[in-house]
């Protein structure tokens, strides 16, 4: 399995990193985590300068693609050439998007006419491409999911682990990077926001 991260000049370290740590805890020669960009670096929002592993339109042939946040997604969504780039299709990829990651993917005509969970500060965009918004973490349709909130990135990471490689294995990823004397609880709260819709998804990849 290859997943892609795609990571965007002003990115949020949060939304990219984190979710990178927690894919990477499942070690199997066939998996694969790459932070996808549209540049051969790209700088974060609090001046983190990283190298691009593969392009955004490599990012279109994986198997799973989480679309992170940053502090220029409106540029980006604005860029017909970049969006352009962005060819990803829910019916043979998991697509998960994060915080402001949630209006690229509703500018791609990728939300389903469904609602999508995102931040604060990107909700009235997101509603204004007609999308509704949940006040939850977490949501899930099919194939495609978004979360809301930088700390959310561990739930999209749990869901497409679990996807993947089962609940267990998404319990024991979440269990590796939990604090300690917090393990039980944090696993469990995790699971309990992904398992509704495990159980609803009815495409295979």
């Amino acid at each position: 399995m290859h997943i892609a991260i795609l990571t965007f000049e002003g990115f949020n370290e949060l939304d990219s990193l984190i979710a990178f740590g927690i894919l990477n805890r499942i070690k199997k020669p066939d998996w694969r985590v790459s932070i996808a960009t549209p540049h051969a670096r790209v700088k974060s929002m609090n001046g983190v300068v990283i190298e691009g592993q593969i392009s955004l339109r490599e990012a279109n042939a994986v198997d799973a693609v989480i679309v992170g946040s940053g502090l220029l997604t409106r540029d980006v969504v604005a860029d017909e050439a970049l969006m352009a780039q962005m060819q990803f299709d829910p019916t043979r990829q998991l697509l998960g998007a994060q915080c402001s990651g949630t209006l690229v993917l509703a500018k791609l005509g990728l939300l389903g006419g469904v609602p999508a969970c995102t931040d604060l500060t990107t909700k009235p965009w997101v509603e204004e491409a007609g999308v509704a918004v949940l006040n939850q973490p977490f949501f899930a349709s099919g194939n495609v999911a978004t979360a809301g909130g930088c700390l959310a990135s561990q739930y999209l990471a749990a869901w497409i682990i679990a996807r993947f490689e089962g609940v267990e294995a998404a319990a024991n990823a979440l269990h590796y990077v939990a604090p300690v004397a917090e393990k039980e609880d944090y696993v469990s709260r995790a699971i309990k926001n992904i398992a509704p819709y495990l159980q609803q998804a009815t495409a295979s990849i």
